[in-house]
């Protein structure tokens, strides 16, 4: 019977006949003395077997490679002065095994050193073939556990002090619009029918709301069929949050709590409240991004009302079509970026055009407020205009101002990268900062040019802002934004909760009254039986944590992960089914595979 794991031995259990599970992390034999780290989920710590002190382990131990699963049983034992390993938590005592009994031996050559003390690097797509493997080294399994922690911590946070009940919800549901696209299922007892898989427990959530739940919770599986980034899966999971009778504010406040108790937690870490705040607008200005990278400067600046009327060609038919001409003002730019570099076959040009962006317009700034730039810039800017740009952008000798112009969407797009790039180059990112803030007052709608017509910029169940009810198209959402060092972290509102209202918002993104009562009848009908004014909020705990660990990638903090393909490498998902499968669902595939 296990008596400890691995790595909650101390000094303090010197003397105790201790009984351990695990695998063989690495063995040393030095002098006919066989040294073994014996690995579990807790940690790792010394095993000794000597022909001298155990005979009766002795060959067994002799026998043990890495990776074989084994019981020891033995005495804990005071390390010698010389042998003591002050990098792991158990590296005060050893442990002289009285048995050693094998479980199950490695059969196969391993596909990688598995071993915490081997630093070579394996390529991802090994690691997640062989996952169970990765799973057992150091860093995903530390990564594993602080997931454990995290959502740990949140449960008894929103249970025992904030009073929330957790609440499942449906994995199978009905496909609605907007968002990405659904992952959808045929029925096979429903023929012709078809269920969807969630993107989110939105509506649900709102309808526990309208049953009185008050304070509902849920670690919920999601899934989206969209491609796929560093920071995004097909499944995933969120925390799900949604609060009856609670101002804007109110939620606000009970949310900074949450993240400031799971920092401290998990992190150790205080994290002073209230949180800063952006305005939408005032993000996009500053930053051209609605998730901004504040441990940083490198601010943008509208020069639009300046150059409206200079004589360069670029601006003036950006700023005519109703665009806007904005400067990231780079300090020191001129000695580290070239003008090859800003020019066609250059990096810095090669950011701008994958944001969209035709070219990149520069000014370089010189001693006694001269500039150096082409031409065609230099010769149709007037002395005063000259002189507004220097101030509006505080621009010394050494700066570097790279121009943005066109529609606001491309230029901000455009800036943002180059922002984010340059200070990556620079190293003005301080990797020890948590600058955590509330990007709030979005619009209802964004423009879609492709279906020209609007569509909710968050989803079409989120409240306008009281003030702006008298013209829904133009009007600001109560939503709001928790961004986390340039990554969002979680994104929520208050709801509609008057069927009225949600019958305009259903309207002004071009929703007929017969499709919005098909979609979306069951909400509408429930907004008729006293539904009380409501918010929430949707974390997502895989990017949280994946923030929380230092990685770059979702993939190293979810236990099966798909590839950017949407591919299980473990299982070779997605796969092929039997044409008897799909018969009873009465489906068949249009696929032709290419010859």
């Amino acid at each position: 019977m296990r008596t400890h794991y691995c790595g909650e031995l101390r000094s303090s259990h010197i003397g105790e006949t201790v009984t351990l599970y695990g695998w063989v992390d690495r063995r040393r034999d030095h002098g006919g003395v066989i040294f073994l780290d014996l690995r579990d989920r807790s940690g790792t710590v010394q095993i000794v077997s000597d022909p001298q002190r155990t005979p009766d382990s002795y060959e067994e131990a002799n026998a043990l490679r890495n990776e074989y699963v084994v019981e020891i049983t033995g005495r804990v034992t005071q390390r010698p002065e010389e042998s003591l390993n002050s990098r792991i938590p158990t590296g005060e005592v050893e442990i002289y095994a009285d048995k050693i009994t094998l479980l199950n031996a490695v059969r196969k050559q391993l596909p990688f050193q598995v071993s915490s003390a081997d630093t070579e690097p394996v390529r991802e797509e090994l690691r997640l073939k062989y996952r169970y493997l990765d799973l057992r080294r150091d860093r995903m399994a530390k990564n594993l556990q602080l997931r454990h922690q995290v959502v740990k911590s949140i449960r008894r946070y929103l249970e025992d002090v904030e009073g929330f009940m957790e609440v499942e919800t449906p994995f199978l549901t009905r496909s609605t619009p907007e968002g990405a696209r659904d992952y959808i299922l045929p029925s096979r007892v429903n023929p012709g029918e078809w269920f969807a898989l969630p993107q989110s427990p939105q509506l649900f959530k709102q309808l526990l709301m309208v049953s009185g739940c008050d304070r509902y919770y849920q670690v919920a599986r999601c899934f989206r069929d969209e491609d796929l980034r560093a920071d995004r899966q097909p499944e995933f999971t969120q925390l799900d949050m949604e609060m009856s009778f609670m101002s804007l504010e109110e939620i606000i406040e009970l949310n900074e709590k949450l993240v400031c108790h799971i920092f401290q937690n998990i992190k150790g870490i205080e994290v002073s409240r209230p949180f800063p705040r952006l305005t939408y607008a005032e993000a996009m200005a500053r930053y051209g991004s609605d998730k901004p990278d504040t441990r940083y400067g490198l601010e943008l600046v509208d020069v639009s009302d300046i150059l409206k009327d200079s004589g360069f060609k670029v601006f003036n038919e950006a700023i005519a079509k109703g665009g806007i001409v904005k400067i990231l003002p780079i300090p020191h730019g001129n000695d580290a970026i070239s003008n090859v570099r800003i020019k066609p076959g250059g990096d810095i040009f090669k950011e701008a055009s994958e944001a969209g962006a035709k070219g990149l317009a520069y000014i370089r700034v010189r001693e006694n407020g001269e500039i150096d730039t082409i031409g065609a810039i230099k010769d149709n800017l007037t002395p005063e205009q000259k002189q507004e740009i220097l101030q509006r952008t505080n621009a010394q000798p050494g700066h570097l101002l790279l121009f943005g112009a066109g529609d606001g969407a491309t230029v901000n797009k455009t800036l943002d990268r180059l922002r984010q790039y340059t200070a990556r180059e620079f190293n003005l990112i301080d990797s020890q900062k948590i600058n955590l803030l509330w990007v709030v007052d979005f619009p209802m709608f964004e423009w879609n040019p492709g279906e020209k017509r609007l569509e909710a910029l968050h989803h079409p169940f989120t409240a306008p802002h009281p003030d702006d009810l008298d013209d829904l198209k133009t009007a600001r959402a109560q939503a709001y934004d928790l961004v986390l060092n340039g990554l969002e972290v979680g994104g929520g509102s208050r709801r509609i909760y008057q069927r009225e209202i949600q019958e305009q918002v259903f309207e002004a993104i071009g929703l007929s009254p017969e499709e919005a009562q098909n979609k979306f009848g069951f909400l509408l009908e429930a907004f008729e039986y006293g539904t009380p004014p409501h918010g929430g909020i949707a974390y997502g705990l895989d990017r949280l944590v994946m923030l929380l660990t230092g990685e770059e990638s979702i993939r190293d903090v979810i236990a099966f992960p798909k590839t950017q393909q949407a591919r299980c490498l473990l299982t070779d998902a997605p796969s092929s089914v039997d044409d008897k499968q799909l018969k009873e669902l009465q489906v068949a595939s249009t696929f032709k595979p290419k010859v």
